[in-house]
């Protein structure tokens, strides 16, 4: 565990610090922007990120350079159909050194940024091993909670193209992650840019060769959580974000609205996206800005919206141009 001392400068010092991630970020991945956000706003607001996108668009590499940006603990687990709920929190073994006695072993879920790199080709069990640490911040194991150090985040991958021996996450395990962020196909500039850095030796496996370095900590993502909660957010602004929610529990094509919970997050993440930007208040562009990633994961289709081929973020979309802004 990672100590966290005061940071220098106050809050606008970690502010800045934690947006020159942003830079360092972008010494090893080439556009992916909206997913660096992403994450940076979920540090923040103490949650979790999924992150889906095809093959090759730079998902296990986006999270590997944010841990190398900040100095913070960072653990990789790929999973696999066989990985147990054991192998992520930890289990007790016998010792040796301790004639024997049971001890406990932590698993990988004791860092502060978890990768867990194709989330949706484990079985649900182990899946929800994940569940208790990402809503809790602690393990349960032999009867015992152990809690994980802070900061936590969970940056989870999974492919949408690929079914076959996937075990699609359930609505519970979706509902718990902050954000969804989508990495799209660079655009042709970018992609040439991607191109331009292997030729000129890039590894992506290597991002410190590539210049990357730690400008952040646990004190700055500390004093900037501390900061987002005194955000101020007015009444007009809950109404907004109250009736996004509602209109999408009216929605036709949805058996699954927006719950409180998903209007909490949307809220959480607008607070921390003001303060990214430099203000002390929420507006309604805030809101809009991050209402797509905090709540289409929340969304259930109808099958019958699903056989006619009903995109859920079109539904999304449409819900959100039914509620007046405010002004």
């Amino acid at each position: 565990m990672i100590d966290t001392p005061a940071p220098e400068g106050g809050s606008g010092a970690a502010r800045e610090r934690l947006a020159a991630v942003r830079t360092e970020v972008g010494k090893a991945v080439v556009g992916q922007d909206a997913a660096v956000s992403g994450l940076l706003v979920a540090l923040l607001c103490g949650g979790h990120v999924l992150m889906e996108g095809v093959p090759g668009t730079a998902k296990t590499l986006l999270v590997r350079t944010l841990a190398s940006a900040l100095t913070v603990d960072t653990r990789r687990v790929q999973f696999t159909p066989d990985l147990m709920p054991g192998d992520i929190t930890g289990s007790m073994v016998i010792d040796s050194r301790q004639a024997g006695e049971l001890t406990f072993r932590e698993g990988p879920v004791f860092t502060n940024l978890l990768l867990a790199d194709e989330i949706n080709r484990t079985p649900p069990k182990t899946q929800s091993a994940l569940l208790e640490a990402m809503e809790e911040g602690q393990v349960s194991v032999d009867g015992v909670s152990r809690k994980v150090p802070a900061p936590f985040l969970v940056a989870a991958t999974q492919n949408p193209v690929e079914y076959e021996g996937t075990y699609p996450l359930p609505e519970a395990q979706l509902d718990r992650f902050l954000l969804k962020v989508v990495l799209p196909i660079p655009e042709r500039d970018q992609e040439l840019e991607i191109l331009r850095r292997h030729a000129a030796g890039f590894d992506p496996r290597d991002v410190r060769a590539a210049g990357v370095t730690a400008v952040a900590g646990p004190a700055d993502i500390a004093a900037g959580q501390a900061a987002v909660k005194t955000v101020q957010v007015s009444q007009e602004v809950v109404g907004y974000i109250v009736d996004i929610a509602r209109a999408t529990r009216q929605s036709p094509s949805l058996s699954l609205g927006v719950s409180p919970r998903g209007a909490t997050a949307l809220l959480r993440s607008a607070r921390a996206w003001a303060w990214l930007t430099g203000r002390d208040f929420v507006t309604p562009d805030d809101v809009k800005a991050l209402a797509h990633a905090s709540l289409v994961h929340r969304l259930g289709l109808r099958p019958e919206a699903e056989l006619e081929g009903v995109d859920v973020a079109e539904v999304l979309a449409s819900a959100l141009s039914s509620v007046p802004v405010p002004r």
